[in-house]
């Protein structure tokens, strides 16, 4: 192989890396979610994970801060232990930070279940946009390859199982305080709290512009019981 062509490959490989770094995901905020999913996004602002930053200013849930044996009067909503369970994208491209925080990823909004949307939202959107001219479809595994999440459940644990002790073979530093030995409200079963609407959005009749696998285990289930919401994209 001659020298040019050598160092033809090796500019060509170099551009694939930037490339490549260039189009890593990111975190967008819910505000580019909402655009489409309008009754999701309405119907989460009512959950608790919508207000999960609340809950880290002084003077809030001041019982459960004592029980574990943490300060009511202090403001942990730059406390970069606490900071990461109540947000989208902590510590990751395009994520939350104390240092500029955005208000579309201050709570536990879409990216944290369904994953940075920097690149399965054109996915969606350009999908969407076929469906809605000629009623074509599009495998769903485009959408996981593109990046989306639909598991959730090692994103819930996350946060719901780190602590010292937990049965997640997951839990690290730095553990969240609130723990089953401080109250037995703090136990965490997956499968019974993913349905509760009360922490998750209502599910909404989808359009049906998405088929196929991978689909979240509840997907059927959900959807048999699903509102018709306001007019928007797929899963």
């Amino acid at each position: 192989m001659s020298h040019r062509m050598t160092l033809v490959l090796a500019a060509a490989a170099m551009l694939a890396v930037v490339a490549g770094s260039a189009t890593a995901q990111s975190y967008e905020g819910r505000k580019k979610c909402s655009s489409c999913h309008k009754s999701q996004a309405e119907s989460w602002g009512d959950t608790a994970h919508a207000k999960a930053m609340d809950s880290l200013k002084p003077n809030t849930k001041a019982e459960a801060k004592k029980k574990a044996k943490l300060d009511p009067a202090k403001d942990y909503t730059k406390d970069k232990d606490c900071v990461g369970c109540h947000v989208d994208g902590w510590g990751k491209e395009g994520g939350y930070t104390v240092e500029d925080p955005n208000k579309f990823t201050t709570g536990v909004g879409c990216e944290s279940c369904h994953g940075p949307g920097s690149k399965y939202r054109g996915t969606h959107r350009k999908a969407g946009a076929a469906y809605e001219k000629s009623k074509k479809t599009a495998p769903r595994q485009t959408l996981a390859d593109a990046g989306q999440d639909f598991s959730f459940e090692e994103s819930c644990n996350a946060c719901h199982l780190n602590y010292e002790g937990s049965p997640w073979k997951g839990a690290k530093k730095p553990y969240t305080p609130f723990t089953p030995a401080v109250d037995k409200k703090y136990t965490f079963d997956f499968d019974k709290y993913v349905k509760d609407t009360k922490a998750m959005h209502e599910h909404y009749k989808l359009d049906g512009t998405f088929t196929g696998e991978p689909k979240f285990k509840y997907h059927d289930d959900f959807q048999s019981k699903a509102k018709v919401g306001v007019k928007g994209s797929e899963d």
